[in-house]
């Protein structure tokens, strides 16, 4: 897992569980091979990415599943 600042939205997706009211707010960005990129909507652009890999980004969904 890597942490970095993104320059650019585009790509990214806001999760369906993010709520208008500025609660949980994450997004992931799609196409980027071997990873997950994951970052904080109220810090777009200024905040720290978390890259996941994908068989991590795998456990992570089954675990919050359950």
């Amino acid at each position: 897992m890597a942490m970095r600042r993104e320059a650019t939205d585009s790509g990214w997706r806001t999760s369906s569980y993010s709520t208008a009211q500025g609660g949980e707010c994450v997004e992931v960005r799609d196409g980027v091979p071997d990873a997950i990129p994951v970052r904080d909507t109220k810090q777009r652009g200024t905040g720290p990415v978390i890259t996941i890999g994908h068989n991590a980004w795998r456990a992570f969904i089954d675990m919050t599943k359950n």
